[in-house]
């Protein structure tokens, strides 16, 4: 499998060097003689011949540097020009009968290596991309079988401690797996991508399974919501008081001494050495353990979340902005401090926490448990009181929120997971049960209820319960809410 990577990744190179010569020497003068592997090329536009080919009788448009996006003809009976898809996949096929490397490929492991190329060559033209970049060793380490190719044969033995599987992959021959999730009889294999990790090999597989993704809740029958509010110290803090705490795998001081250590050992190795390469293995290895731990808390926590309400409200941040650099203070002569140097540890803690991929799970989790997620304003969550919304930057002490307004004292990533459900502007379908009308002029208590509790519904609506009042007692909520796949490889 590491041959079938080196030689898809020169494959991958070779087609967009060629389509990179092609793009840059597409107006030059027309004496010059360009040729390529695939041959010559002329602009029927301009009728300026490249090459040996006649402007008349070559049927490729600019040598096939066209997008096949911009290639197709909308009559039925058009004359429809080759894009450079079409002739280097012609090409790709050819070489399978002449390079015995190219022939120990699957064809449709090629030809889908050619597919991704011309997705990210189409991005250029039709998005607004930036052109497609040459891929080294270390950033093209996955290859993928079309559907049907891959077979795979479930094997488990009562009397193993691990439960493995086979997997047959045409042109590698059956592998082993580890069996880690198991795959319903009734799915449908479709595509399954192979993946090199620093500490072996994977394959990400692609089911299709007859059951169909709940209904989104409306948010006019929401039961009950929970705002979230992420953090550094802590991960979540929800709006009913608990914490998710943040582990901070990468950041805390015993993986940055291993990781300084480690990273030591490979800067004093020889560049190009097998020690080196050894060093840098084991750094590879600590990076994708860290990755895999977070992963999984990540992954608990979104579920933990999702099961609290029927509806989830988080903040929409701009991540990539709040880690963007402090901007220079000029002086005459020098630069000024700006405040950089401190915000670096901020950003390297951001980064750990990975806010973005924690959302992007609680929204898919959400999304198959049929609730609603919601986002909010983000602009000073953490610095308004969710008594009287006074907004002010002297209410935040570290982690104490004291509202210099209405003295209200809370712990500021609650108080911002309170603002926030606030924000969303939610009217919840009461279950609380109506009081019994009276017919004389002394309420009475109902069925289950006391004298104290009509006590405290009174003094509730009270004047010394409003907001400002720094004498009023906080008297406790008596309102009822409602209940509410990768495979690691082996040889």
């Amino acid at each position: 499998m590491s041959e079938w990577l080196v030689t898809l990744r020169k494959h991958r190179n070779y087609c967009l060097a060629e389509r990179q010569r092609g793009f840059e020497t597409n107006n030059q003068k027309s004496d010059e003689s360009v040729m390529y592997q695939y041959g010559a090329f002329s602009d029927l536009d301009t009728r300026i011949e490249y090459g040996s080919y006649c402007p008349l009788t070559c049927p490729v448009v600019k040598h096939g540097v066209m997008s096949s996006g911009l290639t197709k003809n909308s009559k039925k009976h058009g004359l429809t020009w080759g894009s450079a898809t079409d002739i280097q996949s012609k090409r790709t096929t050819e070489l399978r009968s002449e390079s015995e490397w190219y022939s120990r490929i699957n064809s449709d492991v090629l030809q889908g290596n050619l597919a991704k190329l011309d997705v990210a060559y189409n991005g250029f033209f039709q998005h607004k991309r930036g052109f497609p970049a040459f891929r080294k060793a270390a950033n093209f380490k996955t290859f993928q079988f079309k559907p049907g190719q891959v077979k795979l044969t479930v094997n488990r033995e009562s009397n193993q401690p691990r439960r493995y599987s086979h997997a047959y992959f045409p042109g590698l021959g059956t592998m082993r797996y580890f069996d880690s999730r198991t795959i319903p009889i009734d799915a449908d294999i479709r595509t399954v991508t192979v993946i090199k990790e620093a500490d072996g090999w994977y394959m990400s597989v692609l089911l299709d399974l007859p059951e169909s993704l709940p209904e989104v809740t409306e948010i006019e029958t929401v039961k009950s919501a929970v705002g979230i509010d992420v953090g550094i110290n802590k991960l979540i803090s929800l709006s009913d008081g608990s914490f998710i705490e943040n582990p901070q795998f990468a950041t805390n001081k015993k993986v940055r001494r291993q990781l300084r250590i480690r990273q030591r050992r490979v800067n004093r190795k020889i560049k190009g050495s097998n020690k080196r390469k050894k060093a840098g293995k084991i750094v590879a290895k600590l990076h994708k353990k860290i990755a895999d731990k977070r992963n999984d808390h990540q992954w608990k926590a979104a579920n933990k979340v999702v099961n609290t309400a029927e509806a989830i409200v988080q903040e929409d941040l701009n991540i990539k902005a709040m880690k963007s650099r402090c901007q220079p203070k000029k002086q005459q002569g020098r630069f000024m401090a700006n405040g950089q140097a401190a915000k670096r540890g901020l950003n390297r803690s951001i980064s750990d926490a990975s806010w973005g991929e924690l959302f992007s799970k609680i929204a898919w989790l959400a999304l198959k448990s049929g609730k609603p997620v919601l986002s909010v304003n983000q602009s000073f969550t953490s610095q308004e009181c969710s008594a009287c919304h006074h907004i002010s930057k002297a209410n935040r002490d570290g982690e104490k929120f004291i509202c210099e307004n209405c003295g209200h004292i809370d712990h500021a990533d609650t108080q911002a997971s309170r603002t926030i459900l606030r924000r969303a502007n939610l009217k919840f379908v009461s279950n609380r049960r109506k009081k019994p009308t009276h017919q004389s002029l002394v309420p009475t208590p109902g069925l289950g209820e006391s004298n104290a509790l009509l006590c405290n519904d009174a003094a509730r609506n009270g004047k010394r319960h409003q907001a400002g009042n720094r004498t009023s007692k906080v008297i406790p909520e008596k309102r009822i809410l409602f209940e509410q796949l990768s495979l690691q490889l082996f040889d």
